[in-house]
Formats: structure tokens, C-alpha cells, sequence
């Protein structure tokens, strides 16, 4: 599967060394990498179909110092989606207030019929990227429904009731960020934490250093803002436990890309 990082701060943080710890997994993750710096509305994504660790690029890019607010990192196993740029995490677009959102995704959706359409409109071939123009549309939705752009509680409770809906059965941890929130969800037990320090909190699928991580909120719609757990949703109790069926058909379908 894939490995997640985030960071939310109040003040630029500088994440060279967390990055290179991130991305010194990439022996296990080789199937792409990919780096989203966010500010309120825009966001500079960076990434490559090919292993972070051999990556001339990549090597380039952390050797100046990546000082953000806010920061998704991405590092890909493939299991839907061919080896290519277009699957590559970070995905990024703007929903119909033109307000930016940026998404990264670990696990898989093994059955959700409300993806079934973007099959014929994403880029790529990714589960992914169809979890993520959901989102948008969704949010287009409630939007118009509303009459005016929604509030940071509105979007919580949105997401919250399309989190839920789209767990059952299904593996889904996420990280993303519409330029001011970082929001985060886990439902499969002890891969996702969480370290708050000094202004800053970051989130990794496996703690990245020999600081105080814990264990994320699981199976709950988390919100971080300027270095700050600030909201845990409601648990929904529909945790993902792999099964070696499933196991089974990851690999039958990564054989076949």
C-alpha cells in the first residue's frame, strides 16, 4: 500500500528532515512519489511515476530547504492504477467556489457505485482519483443546495457522512487540505499517527522519528489547523481489516497492470 504525510503549522515549518525519513520508505513504496506545497488557494504539486529514492529530482528538490504551513507528501505501492504520472498522488482541483483542494489516499475501494461514473472522465485509472472528484462534486452539491459557499462545520459534516458511507468495506486513509484545514481519516488500526509540537502537527502512516507520535483517532474524521488537532468527528465503527481474499485479489490486479 501507500504511505501518507502531512503537516499543518502556524508558522512556515521547515520539513527537509521529515521528508527524507518519509521518503527513505520508498524501497517498500517504489511505484511513484509526490509532494503538494499549499498555501490558501493554490497549491505546487510535484511528482514522478519512478522510486523516491532514485530520483534525481526528488534529491535536487530536498536539498533546499521546504519551508510550508501546510504539506502533503505522497509515496505510491500500486495496486489500481498503472505506473504512471497520471496516477501519482497528489490529486488537486477546485471545487465550484474555486476554493483548492488537494488529496492524498492509502488503501483501496474495492466496491463504491457511486465512483462508477468518473471511470469515464479521471485522467488516470486510479480509486483515488475518483475518491477525490467525489469530493469535489459533493461539495459542488451541498454548495448549491445551500446558496452560499459552506463553513468549515458545514464541510466537516459533509465529509464526515461521505466518509462513513464510503468506509464500509472499503479501506480509506486520507489526508487532504483545502489551503487552511488539514483534515485526516483512518479506518484500518495503526496506520496513521500524529505528533504535536511547538505550532505544528504532522501526520504520518508510521511515525517518522524517535518523538512522541501517537496512534490517530480511528475511525474518525479528524481537522488540524496552524499545528492544532482542533475537531474528531463521530466514530462510524466500520473498521478495515484485510482479509487474504482481498489480500488475493491486491495482487491479481497489480499482475495484471
Amino acid at each position: 500500500m501507500c504511505e501518507l504525510f502531512g503537516v499543518s503549522s502556524r508558522e512556515d515549518f521547515y520539513a527537509n528532515d521529515y521528508l527524507k525519513a518519509f521518503y527513505a520508505h520508498s524501497d517498500f513504496h517504489p511505484h511513484g512519489w509526490g509532494l503538494a506545497c499549499v498555501s490558501r488557494n493554490s497549491a505546487l504539486v510535484e511528482k514522478e511515476s519512478v522510486k523516491a529514492s532514485t530520483s534525481n529530482y526528488l534529491r535536487e528538490r530536498l536539498s533546499q530547504p521546504i519551508t510550508e504551513k501546510l504539506l502533503l507528501a505522497h509515496i505510491r505501492y500500486a495496486t489500481i492504477g498503472n505506473v504512471e504520472y497520471k496516477n501519482c498522488h497528489p490529486f488537486t482541483g477546485r471545487d465550484s467556489t474555486g476554493r483548492r483542494w488537494t488529496l492524498i489516499h492509502n488503501g483501496t475501494i474495492f466496491d463504491y457505485p457511486a465512483l462508477y461514473p468518473y471511470l469515464k472522465t479521471q485522467k488516470g485509472d486510479t480509486d483515488s482519483e475518483r475518491v477525490f472528484l467525489y469530493l469535489l462534486d459533493k461539495l459542488k452539491e451541498a454548495t448549491c443546495k445551500n446558496g452560499a459557499r459552506l463553513h468549515f462545520e458545514e464541510r466537516f459534516r459533509l465529509f464526515e457522512e461521505i466518509i462513513c458511507d464510503m468506509s464500509r468495506g472499503n479501506k480509506l486513509n486520507l489526508l487532504f487540505t483545502d489551503g487552511e484545514y488539514l483534515y485526516a481519516h483512518t479506518n484500518c488500526k495503526g496506520t496513521m499517527h500524529y505528533l504535536e509540537k511547538e505550532g505544528v502537527a504532522l501526520v504520518s502512516t508510521q511515525p517518522l522519528t524517535s518523538e512522541n507520535w501517537r496512534l490517530a483517532p480511528f475511525c474518525q474524521l479528524l481537522a488540524f489547523s496552524k499545528g492544532k488537532l482542533i475537531k474528531i468527528g463521530t466514530e462510524h465503527h466500520h473498521e478495515y481489516i484485510q482479509s487474504e481474499e482481498e489480500m488475493k485479489l491486491i495482487y491479481q490486479i497489480f499482475a495484471n497492470l
